[in-house]
């Protein structure tokens, strides 16, 4: 009879949750408990006083259990523990596997292989883990909506920005070709006149006019693409696709335009000047998405269209907006139109025909007034020297002339230098006055001033007007 002790020990074992299981250096099991015997999906009779390796050598989807056994059956000098899947049935357990020596009388005789069943514990790991992913996801996800609104939130409208968060590949921007409207804007003369102010007064002035047009852009579901001093370069058409963009950038141009009354009358209020803008649109193929490196990346777009836009604006004088043939095209609402220009701008082969617009019909409804004085003739001709303006430099070559007509912000200048309309030129008359030509009439060729510096008042008294 085994002595209390024994029986205690047998009792305990047969009754634990965990399998327990002998095998002797030969490789036969010796015993199984019933936990083990409920575990592994076997009967007694079926493996007790069987060698392991014939009872579990078929199963290949328990392969990771049995080597492990195996290995611990052959080697005498080191137990193990492990975790590893053990399948019965439609069912996979996660078993932890620990071997330690099956003694007799200090000397070792085999194994004593305990597993217990980890499974819900895993799928707890699991849950957590997948918790924990997910609230890494939402975090992820937080950051990506605060780089969005961080990237765009001050270039693109409340409504885009809401669709693109809320659009599963709304970030993805990727470069590719798409058939958009392009806007660009610039302030005439505001280099000279950024020259002669202060600079905090020349940001504060800056900023409302940014503003303003910001404003005018978003309302129209345009994107602003970059603030370049005092232009602006939107597009309308992306992120986010649309069929009106041609029209919807006429519209926000036309609303600009309209917005600089309001400005300058807030200029004059704190002593800042008159602002004049010109607008330039154009609708064509480019290529949009991230544009930059690893380091620093920026939405744009880039292509010839783009560069036809600017070419486009150039030729714009003050409260003036053109738009190119294409983009007149694809504008289905009816369009006031002032008149037409034909041009051949750098990089052309061909002439195109710019149109100057000032209404827009349903469902837009919105016009601007055409302000035009036209200059006097003088009694005497003011003789003045002056240069062809290439971009933004002027030539050092002097020129000379007369002006024989003059109006605030226009004049008639009569010279022998063969001129072409939408020319730039610089006039010494208290500064740099530049300009741009219009026209050739009889008298010479009509010029509108599109920066007046600040000497041009004393100027004017010293030539007796």
């Amino acid at each position: 009879m085994p002595d209390s002790s024994k029986l205690i020990q047998q009792n305990i074992i047969q009754n634990m949750a965990e399998g327990v299981m002998s095998i002797d250096f030969d490789g036969v099991i010796s015993f199984c408990n019933p936990s083990a015997l409920a575990i592994l999906g076997m009967t007694q009779e079926a493996i007790v006083g069987k060698k392991f390796a014939m009872c579990f050598f078929d199963d290949e989807e328990n392969d990771e259990f049995t080597q492990m056994v195996l290995d611990a059956v052959y080697d005498r000098d080191h137990t193990h523990d492990k975790i590893v899947p053990y399948k019965t049935g439609n069912k996979v357990r996660q078993l932890r596997v620990v071997t330690s020596f099956l003694q007799e009388e200090d000397k070792k005789v085999g194994i004593i292989v305990v597993f217990s069943d980890l499974s819900e514990l895993m799928d707890l790991r699991d849950a957590v883990k997948s918790m924990e992913r997910i609230q890494a996801l939402n975090t992820q996800l937080e950051m990506r909506n605060k780089l969005l609104n961080e990237t765009f939130g001050r270039f693109l409208s409340d409504d885009i920005v809401k669709q693109l968060l809320d659009t599963p590949d709304g970030l993805s921007l990727g470069g590719k070709k798409k058939r958009l409207t392009i806007l660009m804007s610039d302030l005439r003369g505001f280099t000279a006149m950024s020259e002669r102010m202060d600079p905090a007064d020349l940001i504060t002035m800056l900023n409302n006019y940014l503003g303003e047009m910001t404003d005018a852009i978003q309302k129209r579901g345009g994107t602003i693409i970059e603030f370049m001093g005092d232009g602006i370069f939107a597009i309308f058409g992306a992120p986010l696709d649309s069929t009106t963009h041609a029209q919807d950038a006429v519209a926000a141009a036309i609303d600009m335009q309209g917005r600089m009354d309001r400005i300058n009358r807030w200029n004059l209020e704190h002593g800042y000047s008159v602002l004049e803008m010109g607008i330039g649109i154009n609708t064509g193929e480019v290529v949009v998405g991230n544009i930059g490196s690893e380091k620093r990346t920026k939405y744009g777009v880039v292509g010839s269209n783009v560069n036809l836009t600017g070419r486009v604006e150039s030729y714009t004088i003050n409260g003036q907006i053109l738009i190119s043939a294409s983009t007149r095209n694809e504008v289905k609402s009816d369009l006031t139109v002032a008149k037409e220009i034909v041009v051949r701008p750098k990089g052309v082969e061909t002439d195109i025909t710019l149109t100057q617009v000032i209404g827009i019909g349903e469902p837009y409804n919105l016009s601007i007034d055409v302000k035009s004085t036209m200059p006097n003739k003088l009694e005497e001709i003011i003789p003045v020297t002056f240069h062809m303006i290439d971009g933004k430099h002027g030539d050092e070559k002097s020129l000379y002339g007369g002006i024989v007509s003059l109006a605030s912000d226009m004049a008639v200048i009569d010279t022998q230098v063969k001129l072409e309309v939408y020319d730039n030129i610089q006039i010494d008359a208290g500064g740099k006055l530049y300009s741009k030509v219009l026209e050739k009439n009889d008298e010479g060729y009509l010029i509108h001033f599109t920066s007046v510096p600040s000497g041009y008042k004393e100027w004017r008294k010293k030539v007796g007007l």
